[in-house]
């Protein structure tokens, strides 16, 4: 297996190498995505119905307590609603609005970087298949058979290594980027599903104190 991958990145090209490299950043900008979303997955539920526990007690510390210290984006964003707990509702949504507004485009960061390189990928493959035909169409007019054979053959390896490993690597950075924004997406959904459920019982905690 080594000596095929050695034989495969040699016949490749210098473009196999170009190739390798972006394709190691996009799984280097993958993972350290999928670690920052991971950081972010929290039980938005479990934390809820903490929070609303204190709240009915008329214990507002305690649930913001429960938000304090963690650098997931869910409970900053609860806090900021906590903190206007005796306001009015338009004040308690427009606090959960501009924390929303501040803190969830954190999650979606670097996804576009994510794309780039599978794009970048599958162009660089396609820059290594034009430079194994332009080898290969060259070739033939060789006039040294044997050298004109060898060239053609070196041709159309570069032409080929190259299209399958921009391919390999455009395709498996645009499945990471496929499953982090679909994660992406369902902490932004499951926020404002928390988010929406803190307005509602504040208004109507407001209302039966007020």
């Amino acid at each position: 297996m080594l000596n095929f991958l050695s034989n495969f990145m040699r016949d490749g090209g210098y473009f196999m190498w170009v190739i390798l490299l972006v394709w190691l950043t996009g799984l280097g900008i993958s993972f350290y995505k999928f670690m920052m979303l991971k950081l972010n997955d929290i039980n938005g539920d479990k934390l809820f119905d903490k929070i609303k526990s204190s709240v009915l007690q008329n214990n507002v510390e305690e649930a913001l307590s429960l938000c304090a210290g963690s650098k997931a984006v869910l409970p900053k964003i609860l806090r900021s609603g906590l903190k206007r707990a005796n306001e009015d509702r338009e004040l308690v949504e427009d606090a959960l609005t501009t924390s929303i507004m501040e803190h969830t485009p954190k999650l979606t960061y670097h996804l576009n970087y994510i794309s780039l390189v599978a794009n970048i990928s599958t162009l660089i493959g396609l820059l290594g298949t034009i430079q194994g035909l332009i080898m290969s169409f060259a070739s033939v007019g060789s006039s040294d058979v044997g050298n004109k054979a060898q060239a053609l053959a070196d041709g159309i390896a570069k032409a080929m290594n190259t299209t399958a490993f921009g391919l390999i690597s455009a395709i498996t950075i645009m499945v990471l980027h496929t499953i982090l924004s679909s994660k992406a997406v369902k902490l932004n959904d499951k926020i404002d599903e928390v988010s929406g459920k803190l307005l509602d019982l504040l208004s109507v905690k407001k209302k039966k104190n007020g």
